[in-house]
């Protein structure tokens, strides 16, 4: 390594230990930094240095970027990786990383700032020739003949978005025009609440698509390369549940092209460090929706497929290095299928925090699994309820899901609820063994079960 040689992690749970390990394996040592409710967190333990930032509230621990600096500074690192979620894709904390002396392994605040807006990542992405969904192609004004236009040129059914949206809030569907003007101005409301920014912006609303994405690295020296796709539809409330790669039905051609844009679309606008390109997928076209500008929690499936460690990647290119590999490298096979197992009741979805009594991890060959908890580990209320990824890989796609159904079969997880039963039920559906659903399929398949 030519600058890193030390970084703090700062993030928790199994990301957490995700980036210990290949910073293990790159000789780099390692400074956790922990809440009060983290205290036995596996990477805590297992970090050169740990450092406790503040008490169990992720406001007072996790998302304060003083505290978080401070750590920095008295551990002498010299580098922040801030994972997924929390400050992953916040511009702010990136510049004050940067400011204060630290290398920041994502991509510069720039990046995030425009991709971060998706108003402003629609025209960047309309500038990279980038496919995008027909819309505004801005924020809305507040004429309302306008905008009334606007939606007429479109054609209804449209989506009113938050320019500053995420996690499936800042969202409505117009169906019949009477109801344009009041979704605009309550969709505005709920911006202005959950992001501080009351922008919003239209678009055609897609009745039946997939939810497809483009796994992009680009360094600094000017090089992009794509590492193909993942289908993401199996969502519930706009969250992830299960993810593949690669995605059925897509041609090898097909995705050269899209993915080809991407890495050009990168170069273009100065792009470093990994992100995602999320596109609606339908009628074999692609829409792009947003880019996640950090590591994605479904990143395994496509390390399963490539052999490419994303997050080792990641570190290089912050550290400076080209890219290890091109293009041409990169060699899709196989077929990988990732389970998030969360602690909450399949049935109502309602979190199951406590006390983890017996963990039994499955095993063999192609199963992979993710996870920062352990028997005796008590699961906090605070924050997220995954508490693993289960991943498998097979030559088809049809054993990656026989082998996932297995694995699932085998895990133990007891003291606590888990969502496996649901995850067996998935990988047992005849609809989802065939592949191909769109983004509305797994809430229909949780209306039938319940």
């Amino acid at each position: 390594m030519n600058k890193i040689n030390k970084v703090l992690i700062a993030n928790r749970g199994e990301i957490a230990l995700r980036i210990l390990r290949a910073c293990k394996e790159l000789g780099i040592k390692t400074v956790a930094v922990y809440s009060t409710a983290d205290k036995f967190l596996k990477h805590v333990r297992l970090a050169d240095e740990a450092v406790c930032i503040g008490p169990h509230s992720s406001v007072a621990s996790y998302l304060n970027i003083p505290a978080l600096i401070a750590a920095a500074e008295v551990t002498h690192a010299d580098a922040i990786h801030p994972g997924y979620g929390f400050l992953s894709e916040n511009a702010d904390f990136a510049q004050c990383v940067e400011e204060s002396g630290f290398i920041f392994i994502g991509p510069y605040a720039d990046n995030i700032r425009v991709m971060g807006d998706k108003v402003s990542a629609i025209k960047a992405m309309q500038g990279s020739n980038v496919p995008c969904v027909p819309g505004s192609g801005g924020g809305l004004g507040t004429d309302d003949k306008e905008n009334i236009a606007i939606a007429n040129k479109i054609g209804l059914p449209i989506i009113i978005k938050a320019s500053g949206g995420g996690g499936g809030r800042g969202m409505r569907v117009v169906e019949k025009q009477k109801d344009l003007l009041s979704s605009i101005e309550l969709t505005k409301t709920e911006a202005q609440n959950f992001f501080g920014n009351s922008e919003v912006y239209m678009e055609k609303f897609l009745t039946t698509p997939r939810h497809v994405e483009i796994q992009i690295l680009a360094d600094e020296h000017g090089n992009a390369v794509h590492l193909g796709e993942r289908d993401c539809s199996m969502q519930r409330r706009h969250q992830k549940v299960v993810e593949e790669a690669p995605a059925p039905g897509i041609t090898p051609e097909l995705r050269n092209k899209i993915g080809s844009i991407c890495a050009d679309a990168c170069k273009k606008i100065n792009y470093r460090g990994a992100g995602t390109f999320e596109f609606l997928f339908e009628n074999d076209e692609f829409y792009f929706i947003e880019m996640n500008t950090r590591i994605q929690v479904e990143h395994p499936v496509t390390e399963m497929i490539t052999g490419i460690d994303i997050v080792r990647e990641q570190i290089l290119i912050a550290d400076g290095q080209k890219l290890s590999f091109t293009q041409d490298d990169v060699n899709i096979k196989g077929f990988a299928i990732e389970c998030r197992i969360n602690a909450e009741d399949p049935n109502n979805f309602m979190p199951s925090p406590g006390k983890i009594t017996q963990f039994h991890v499955a095993g063999g060959l192609g199963v992979r699994i993710d996870s920062h908890v352990y028997n005796g580990y008590s699961v906090p209320p605070h924050y997220d309820s995954m508490i693993g990824k289960l991943i498998t890989f097979a030559d088809t796609r049809l054993g990656a899901i026989i082998k996932m159904q297995n694995a699932l079969g085998e895990m133990v997880v007891d003291g606590i609820k888990t969502n496996i039963p649901l995850q067996t039920c998935i990988m047992e559906d005849e609809i989802f063994r065939k592949g191909g659903m769109n983004i509305h399929y797994l809430e229909k398949m949780l209306e039938r079960l319940h």
